[in-house]
């Protein structure tokens, strides 16, 4: 079954981190401005999704959304969320972690594509 959002051994490493420190997690993919367009990961009661966000997936059972409009751009990519040394958007949970998610991507084959449909 193909997914529209996968994790990275590492990613899923640091969100099981993430979930024993803060509980329950989400993400949110960020479409720009402070962070960039960066993975943001929060306490899944503290971020309301809303009806103009799309629900990509869970990862490590995490839900991930996308705004509605970004993901006009992005339907046509799986994005492979992965977890690099550094740091990361300042409002995500990782950052003192040393560590941050990044949002890779690969388009689709046309296979993939008509599975999706």
């Amino acid at each position: 079954m193909v997914e529209r959002v996968t994790v990275t051994d590492e990613a899923l490493e640091l969100i099981n981190t993430l979930k024993k420190i803060h509980g329950p997690l989400m993400f949110h993919q960020s479409g720009g401005c402070c962070d960039g367009s960066s993975p943001m990961c929060y306490p899944r009661d503290e971020f309301i999704v809303g009806e103009a966000d799309v629900l990509l997936g869970k990862i490590g059972d995490t839900p991930f959304y996308m705004s509605k409009d970004q993901y006009e751009y992005w339907k046509h990519t799986q994005l492979i969320i992965d977890a690099v040394d550094g740091r990361g958007g300042m409002f995500s949970l990782e950052g003192p972690e040393g560590k941050r998610f990044l949002t890779r991507s690969r388009v689709f084959t046309e296979e993939e594509r008509a599975e999706l449909a």
